[in-house]
């Protein structure tokens, strides 16, 4: 079957496997990826995981600050790429880079579009409890992941699921996604299709604020906070002017109403906190300076005890 000639958009780690993919099954031309960022206390620039993945590869790596760039269209015009694959670029492609490939510009996205369009698909999906989300390939126009589908797949969201395991499992589907779509595509047995006006959704950017709580939330909802946000921005709340992050949990049904953030018990398994539906147990927190230590550690330290309140 014929081999592509591919450019391949992409920034974050988790979108390695299909590079792989691309690199042994297609003619992989190189990669487009986000410029070094700052990390780390020493803020020195660091190359993004497929940046690093391509040098190694010996591959080209192109990292345009603006994507219409004349110098960086002229450079990916010159490579005549047949196909243009994008996961997780972190930029929507304009119609000079949309209108230079022949069989069009593939994105991967992590939700069964329409639903969750935007930046973060996974973190929203858990977040809202949803039972179900997937893998979607779709031939790119100038919207935010408005452009037709050409195909998808489902996946189950367990209730152990969290933002990191889910991207695991949705970037192993995506490779079995995108090589079914390639193959459907070279036969001529793949059309487009445009998506429905119905059921459409936004998952935007994470915010470091999305991360924080307060127990008058019901505990489902900060458990899937939880879930949802780490380890970014990941869970906090507020403890006597100081933040004070929640690094594992579980919640509790209550059989009567409690005051919110009044501590129920205290024990080595963690502090047993009402809320305004149910409870919550900390099990392993780390304050605002402080290393993270067990829940219990934490309640010895700051000599809490059954009664008190951690609403504060």
């Amino acid at each position: 079957m014929k081999r592509y000639k591919c450019l391949f958009f992409g920034t974050p780690e988790f979108v390695l496997p299909v590079l792989e993919f691309l690199y042994t099954g297609e003619d992989l031309l190189g990669v487009v990826t986000q410029p070094d960022k700052p990390k780390g206390r020493g803020l020195e620039k660091a190359p993004s995981p497929v940046k690093k993945w391509a040098l190694s590869h010996g591959l080209k790596v192109f990292e345009p600050v603006k994507l219409k760039d004349p110098e960086f269209l002229k450079a990916i015009q010159s490579l005549s790429p047949e196909l243009i694959v994008v996961f997780a670029y972190g930029k929507i492609l304009p119609r000079e880079v949309l209108e230079i490939p022949p069989e069009g510009c593939w994105n991967i996205h992590l939700s069964l579009l329409p639903k969750y369009r935007g930046a973060s698909p996974v973190q929203w999906a858990i977040f809202n409890g949803e039972k179900e989300t997937g893998v979607t390939i779709m031939l790119m126009d100038e919207g935010m992941d408005t452009g037709p589908i050409l195909l998808q797949k489902s996946l189950e969201i367990s209730a152990e699921d969290t933002s990191l395991t889910l991207l695991k499992n949705l970037s192993a589907l995506s490779v079995i996604a995108l090589r079914e779509a390639l193959s459907l595509w070279k036969k001529g047995d793949l059309k487009p299709t445009p998506q429905p006006d119905e059921g459409i959704s936004y998952a935007p950017l994470i915010k470091k604020e999305d991360g924080f709580f307060t127990f008058e939330e019901p505990a489902e909802r900060i458990l899937r906070k939880l879930k949802a946000f780490s380890p970014w921005p990941g869970l906090y709340t507020h403890y006597h002017g100081k933040i004070l992050k929640v690094h594992s949990a579980k919640s509790y049904p209550l059989t009567e109403d409690k005051p919110s953030g009044k501590i129920l018990k205290i024990s080595p398994e963690g502090i047993l906190v009402a809320t305004s539906q149910g409870a919550i147990l900390l099990e392993e927190v780390q304050l605002e300076g402080k290393k993270r230590i067990s829940a219990y550690e934490f309640a010895l330290g700051q000599r809490l005890k059954a009664g008190d309140s951690l609403a504060l």
